[in-house]
């Protein structure tokens, strides 16, 4: 049975899936959660949930039947290669119940690559070479795919409805991803322009804050409010930054309340913090 994959409306939340034992393992160290966070701020987006996965594909094939289903837009990066340990293209056909296909477009992207290889080693281009003829497996998507360029070496990734895949690699992955949001997601672009607001707060418990916190998010619909406590601050000691955090337009008023409420405590403020 085939998932069907949600119709083709605007995504409610954006999501990342970060594939490779790797990560997990600690042989290297994850960069794509800050530079997705940065990209989409730029573009007045955020992020709202990432998921870490091994190369166990069970757990891919769950975690990308989740993602189809969510009607997300979601961007999962690695394991799309042709090596015995990449298995997302094969977990996402899993996922989705569609048989893989080696896709045209990806297909002519590859060649255009080896020949382009071939040239700059001075060799001649031997598409029937079993190594190249291998090289197609990256080609291979899921029925129905769409392809995501790669300016770095042209070897595609694959979009199905909302779920974009790419490369684990960042100077290939990062680009692709800029490429699939100004491509695709213009619209989206700062509708909602994400802002947070807050201040250092001394001398508090954060217990004695909590009536204040819960009424800014009562009598201002759609603001989040935080309170990150420290005990240790290099700079600021014992503290807690208390801040609220929401479209631009909502946390302004919501800040003011904020700051009204912690005065009328008499607690002493430090510096506030914008982002």
């Amino acid at each position: 049975m085939s998932l069907c994959l949600p119709p083709e409306v605007p995504p409610r939340a954006i999501g990342l899936v970060i594939i490779g034992d790797e990560i997990l393992s600690g042989k290297r160290a994850d960069k794509h959660l800050a530079k997705v966070i940065e990209l989409l701020a730029a573009r007045g987006l955020q992020l709202a949930y990432a998921d870490y996965v091994g190369d166990v594909p069970e757990r891919i094939t769950a975690t990308l039947e989740r993602a189809f289903g969510s009607g997300d837009l979601v961007f999962s990066c690695g394991g799309i290669g042709a090596t015995p340990d990449d298995h997302t293209r094969q977990c996402a056909g899993r996922a989705l119940g569609r048989p893989l296909v080696l896709h045209p477009e990806a297909e002519a992207l590859i060649r255009e690559r080896m020949r382009d290889v071939a040239r700059e080693q001075g060799l001649p281009y031997e598409p029937e070479r079993p190594d190249n003829l291998h090289r197609l497996n990256m080609g291979v998507f899921p029925e129905g795919a769409a392809i995501i360029p790669n300016p770095y070496n042209k070897i595609p990734g694959f979009s199905l409805g909302h779920v974009h895949f790419v490369p684990g690699f960042p100077v290939m992955a990062w680009p692709m991803i800029e490429w699939v949001l100004d491509t695709r997601y213009r619209a989206l672009f700062a509708q909602a322009a994400w802002a947070e607001r807050s201040v250092i707060v001394y001398g508090a418990m954060e217990s004695a804050l909590v009536p204040l916190m819960e009424a800014i998010e009562r009598e201002h619909p759609g603001v989040l409010v935080f309170s990150l406590p420290s005990v240790d601050h290099p700079e600021h000691g014992h503290h807690i930054e208390l801040g609220v955090k929401g479209a631009a337009a909502a946390v302004a008023p919501a800040y003011a309340e904020l700051l009204a409420g912690l005065r009328a405590h008499g607690l002493p403020l430090g510096p506030e913090l914008v982002r």
